[in-house]
């Protein structure tokens, strides 16, 4: 079974686009659950420029499925996760002026940097992720660094502008969720993922949840929040009953 867990980021980006106080992320997040969502996803930036920390405060007591907070992997972050203790951690980059997250964090590259956070996210008993590019060097990093998951970036895949590069990062989607799972991985996948072109994601076995925001954020303004979540479940639904017949769902 592949499960979805839904961004509610892009509410407060609305809300944040005239300073007001609605749309609330709490009660969106409310209503994906009630469209089916397993569970919900904010990134809590440092600059606090959509969600807040009241917004993962409420969220983390209003919610009836768990709650995943991503977040930079500083001490600041890590001090405020340990004292709210979500259901689970992604550590994720942060780069100045971005839109959205723009690639995956470079465990190899910062994984001492990294241990400080991680140790004190591991003392408060949160499960950890790491939202990485799916290649070799960073699942096994993942590993290396004792993370209980890894969300695997599907921007490559998702911004391929033709059916042969598609088809090559999905293959590359595979291999790197076989080697995550060998690893003892927790495999998930987001980034981009929208309605068109879930189904080759949401086929791949060893992949147990999928985060998805923008397009059922956007498909929400126009046909509600709860069946948005349902359409989206709909289609992993059918995705994985078609494991096995990859050529028909690129």
């Amino acid at each position: 079974m592949c499960l979805l867990s839904v961004n509610v980021d892009h509410v407060a980006t609305l809300r944040e686009a005239r300073g007001v106080s609605y749309p609330d992320p709490v009660r969106a997040a409310v209503l994906a659950e009630l469209g089916g969502a397993h569970g919900i996803t904010v990134h809590l930036r440092g600059d606090q420029r959509h969600i807040k920390i009241r917004d993962v405060r409420l969220l983390n007591e209003v919610i009836q499925t768990r709650l995943t907070l991503e977040m930079e992997p500083t001490e600041e972050m890590a001090a405020f996760a340990a004292g709210i203790r979500p259901y689970m951690v992604t550590l994720v980059p942060e780069r100045p002026g971005e839109v959205s997250t723009e690639g995956g964090l470079d465990l190899v590259s910062h994984g001492a940097n990294l241990s400080l956070a991680i140790s004190a996210l591991r003392d408060s008993d949160i499960l950890l992720c790491g939202f990485v590019d799916p290649n070799v060097d960073q699942i096994q990093a993942a590993a290396q660094l004792g993370l209980d998951a890894v969300e695997l970036c599907t921007t490559r895949y998702t911004e391929s502008g033709d059916r042969d590069s598609r088809k090559e990062e999905i293959e590359t989607l595979k291999g790197a969720s076989r080697l995550a799972s060998r690893r003892e991985l927790l495999v998930h996948a987001g980034h981009g993922i929208n309605y068109e072109n879930i189904n080759p994601i949401a086929a791949i076995p060893e992949i147990s949840e999928l985060s998805i925001g923008h397009s059922i954020v956007g498909r929400a303004v126009l046909v509600g929040m709860e069946r948005a979540v349902h359409e989206m479940r709909e289609l992993m639904w059918k995705a994985r009953a078609e494991i096995g017949s990859d050529n028909r769902l690129l």
